[in-house]
């Protein structure tokens, strides 16, 4: 067996669950965005997209569990509706990205994956690319990507994608392209 297959072993067994208890402790104590040096899950990272070298930069991204509220208004009077909770249409991961994404403007997001869980908070590792680094400049592959501005505001990451519903195909899935609102003025 390859070594990442190994590691990917590793990270389902007990012996992580523990290990990655111990290192939740120290990261509630952390900032809520943390450059790392390298990835914490080497095996996902590579099948996101990481390579180790120049320009590849990893981001640990803490993220607030439960539900979204309506903000509460300034002043004036109380309407009926005021503190509903918001449905929202991003999933936990495409939100650890926009934060990280407003932490590190200059980067551009890859990819990420979810590192952990706890009863209050989901960490995400990210993976940016540094779009002006030479190395990134002559890789095929990550050219043309890292080109793209606001990839994650315009939900073209792989968690935005499945948030917009872009991963189902076929049957069921004809009103999903090319997206929600586009749609709703065809009278389809």
């Amino acid at each position: 067996m390859a070594v990442f297959k190994y590691l990917r072993q590793f990270w389902q067994s007990p012996e992580a669950d523990q290990e990655l208890r111990q290192r939740m402790i120290t990261w509630r104590k952390e900032p809520v965005t943390v450059r790392v040096e390298k990835p914490m899950r080497l095996d996902r990272a590579r099948s996101v997209g990481y390579k180790a070298k120049q320009g590849f930069v990893v981001v640990r991204q803490r993220v607030l569990r439960g539900g979204r509220m309506r903000e509460k208004p300034a002043g004036g009077r109380r309407s009926k509706n005021t503190r509903r909770r918001l449905n929202l249409r991003k999933n936990y991961r495409q939100v650890a990205e926009e934060r990280a994404q407003a932490k590190f403007p200059n980067l551009t997001v890859l990819n990420s994956y979810e590192l952990s869980r706890d009863g209050k908070h989901y960490w995400f590792e990210i993976i940016f690319v540094d779009k002006e680094q030479p190395a990134i400049k002559n890789d095929r592959s990550l050219k043309g990507m890292a080109d793209k501005k606001g990839r994650t505001q315009r939900g073209l990451t792989a968690a935005g994608r499945r948030a917009r519903g872009l991963q189902n195909k076929g049957k069921g899935a004809e009103k999903l392209r090319p997206s929600l609102n586009a749609r709703k003025g065809r009278g389809n």
